[in-house]
């Protein structure tokens, strides 16, 4: 399996997806086939992968996502975040904006784009990479969440600093995979479940806590305009 094909990776996460290369083939098949079928899949082929151009070895905090946006230009490879022309910014989004204003009063920019955080050393990861335009969790059950356990695992062996934002019932599945590591988890900030715990569980705030006790740097979670 040629693992750039799916992206541009950190050379650090080579010998974690080295053993996964039947599965990343399994993946790249099943993809292809609903591109073949007439599907188009999101976000675009060398997006990807593109949360683990971050180095493994710079990562303190982890937000899992459940898979990539559904509607066209939305998907970038980033969890939750999106392109900076888009508008209207996603629902979820936008709920992860309203927490964070009222978690640490920082007014978030019109845009959505989350790669600030990213450059900081917060891996932005959904479970499933893939997704069919329109059909959110078309693409679950295929491989993706071997491959992406196989990097939480990667993460949680280091024995550093690590905090995992785990938002709705998917990414709090993951936490399997992160034995030993601060876990913050709520609702997800979606529409549909926001009010039942997203709204007010300071994920922010909390995190940073929990870095600085373990002697590292907080995340500077305001985004530049």
């Amino acid at each position: 399996m040629d693992i750039p094909r799916l992206g541009s990776v950190d050379s650090s996460w080579r010998s974690t997806l080295a053993p996964l290369s039947e599965h990343l083939a399994a993946v790249a098949a099943f993809t292809d086939s609903e591109r073949s079928a007439g599907y188009e899949v999101l976000p675009r082929a060398d997006h990807v992968l593109r949360a683990l151009t971050l180095p493994a070895e710079l990562v303190k905090v982890i937000i899992v996502g459940q898979d990539p946006y559904p509607t066209p230009g939305h998907a970038c490879g980033l969890s939750f975040s999106v392109n900076r022309d888009v508008r209207p910014l996603p629902r979820s989004l936008a709920n992860i904006y309203r927490e964070l204003a009222e978690d640490v009063g920082i007014v978030p920019p019109e845009h959505g784009d989350l790669s600030e955080w990213s450059d900081q050393g917060v891996l932005l990861l959904n479970r499933c990479l893939t997704v069919r335009a329109h059909n959110p969790g078309s693409h679950r059950n295929h491989g993706w969440e071997l491959i992406t356990g196989a990097i939480l695992e990667h993460l949680a062996a280091r024995n550093q600093p690590l905090v995992a934002i785990l938002w709705g019932r998917d990414a709090q599945d993951s936490a399997r995979h992160l034995p030993g590591v601060s876990i913050i988890s709520s609702s997800h900030p979606s529409p549909l479940s926001a009010r039942r715990g997203f709204f007010g569980s300071r994920p922010f705030s909390r995190a940073n806590e929990l870095l600085v006790d373990m002697n590292e740097t907080p995340i500077n979670w305001e985004i530049s305009r």
